[in-house]
């Protein structure tokens, strides 16, 4: 007797999660400096047009297909694509992605427990260190930190939909939402701050051109989940009465605000860190921000609220920081499970122990590749230089493959699903729907610019990554 499909408790419960799974690392640091180079206002205004006219209806589209087959992504393309080799290599594609960025998110996820735990020790003058983080990255420490996380994504996804990654969403979430908040309040409190705010949010238009527009459409496209098959899982475990497009929007509008109030904390604690500071030069790399520069401005803190009071504000900062990302890394390592789970008819435990185990190792491996292992460090060269295994695992999984999954999710809900069925799962819980302006945009959209904007992402970051030369731009 089959298994009944597991659900989400609520419609909250949904939210939280999916927008557990958007707000990750890029969002909290990446964004706000993307923001700041690139126009402030400017930007702010271009990537919010991209969340509402590109995102929210590829997010639609793969909450349909997930709600309406009840399966995973493997099986939602074999369900519906009528046994096609073609789709069903979409679907392998949608289940593949999601494990290695699993990876490489994990090393991330494993620093920043590290420096969670180094501040919260009274170790923030170390931090601050220029040295600091190339030493610990070396260090046999991280795969200690390395079991903590595994051990906290295992029990979380074992735990089930509702009881696993809905509970541990609607208690993680909330808190990042409190801290980031207290954050920002005492952040705006500091000389100088009101400086960074209106580099942030006041327009220069003159900055726009092809490259920020293609790299706003990145963040946006990217920051959303899409293209990794979580909102084709996430939608498995939907009832037949939520609102889709409603649960859509408010999930972007969510994610969306996350990244500007985040902007509201970065950008003006770096002014006031050094009031003459040139954004152009700054890191776009969340990387080097969140370990090599923000430590430095934590440490400046002391000479107003003293050490302690500088060691708790980089404290809370990197608890909302390892929050953000364990959320985002517990809904991206759920889909080679909920996969695994569901093709090979096995108990939820046994199937993370299967994908938990393997993407230990290859975070192990993946952590390894920054020194401690030369042949990983050196593993392959392409675009004129030498590619580390996390090199690889990034450019090729995170930058290049999801825009095409994107691709392929647009073709497959409009041409070969049809759009009479994707529209009739879309009026499920929302009979209002049919005939309406946004179902005209939908189908539109999704069946003719965006596979064309996905396409030249996809063709672009393939130029640019593997040969050294855009295509665009």
């Amino acid at each position: 007797m089959t298994e009944a499909r597991e659900q989400f408790g609520s419609r909250l419960g949904f939210i939280l999660a999916a927008a557990g799974s958007a707000v990750g690392i890029g969002n909290l640091v990446g964004f706000p400096v993307n923001a700041a180079k690139n126009g402030g206002g400017a930007f702010l205004l271009l990537y919010a047009v991209f969340v509402f006219m590109i995102c929210v209806p590829v997010m639609v589209a793969e909450l349909s297909v997930g709600r309406h087959t009840s399966k995973d992504p493997l099986g939602a393309y074999r369900s519906l694509g009528g046994g096609s080799k073609g789709w069903l290599l979409a679907g392998w594609l949608s289940v593949i992605t999601p494990f290695f960025i699993g990876v490489f998110y994990a090393v991330i996820t494993v620093w920043i427990l590290g420096y969670l735990v180094q501040a919260a020790i009274g170790n923030l003058d170390q931090l601050a260190d220029a040295s600091r983080f190339s030493d610990f990255i070396q260090s046999p420490a991280v795969f200690g930190y390395l079991v903590v996380v595994g051990i906290i994504v295992f029990l979380i996804i074992a735990g089930g939909v509702k009881n696993g990654i809905e509970r541990a969403a609607k208690i993680m979430m909330p808190t990042l939402f409190v801290f980031l908040i207290l954050l920002v309040i005492f952040v705006l409190t500091l000389d100088n701050a009101f400086a960074g705010v209106a580099f942030y949010v006041v327009p220069d238009f003159d900055k726009l051109d092809a490259a920020v527009v293609s790299n706003a459409l990145a963040q946006a496209f990217f920051s959303l989940s899409l293209g990794m098959g979580i909102m084709i899982t996430y939608g498995s475990y939907m009832d037949s009465s939520s609102n889709l497009p409603g649960s859509a929007r408010t999930v972007a509008i969510v994610d969306t605000g996350v990244a500007f109030a985040a902007g509201l904390l970065i950008l003006p604690a770096v002014f006031s860190f050094n009031p003459d500071v040139n954004p152009d030069e700054l890191s776009t790399s969340s990387v080097g921000l969140i370990f090599t520069f923000l430590p430095k401005i934590f440490l400046a803190l002391q000479d107003g609220i003293g050490y302690f009071g500088a060691s708790l504000v980089a404290t809370v900062f990197f608890l909302l920081t390892f929050f953000a990302a364990i959320t985002s890394l517990v809904s991206i390592i759920e889909v080679p499970t909920a996969s695994l789970k569901d093709e090979r008819n096995i108990s939820r435990r046994k199937a993370i122990s299967v994908i938990a185990g393997m993407t230990a190792v290859c975070t192990a491996l993946a952590a390894m590749s920054f020194g401690m292992v030369d042949p990983l460090t050196e593993f392959v060269s392409y675009a004129g230089g030498p590619k580390s295994l996390f090199d690889v695992i990034y450019d090729m999984f995170y930058d290049t493959i999801l825009p095409l999954n994107g691709l392929l999710i647009c073709l497959f809900v409009i041409y070969r699903w049809k759009r009479a069925n994707f529209d009739a799962e879309l009026e499920r819980g929302n009979p209002d729907y049919k005939g309406t302006f946004l179902e005209r945009y939908v189908n539109f959209s999704l069946g003719t610019f965006i596979p064309v904007i996905l396409l030249l992402v996809f063709i672009n970051t393939v130029a640019l990554k593997y040969f050294g030369k855009a295509f665009v731009g």
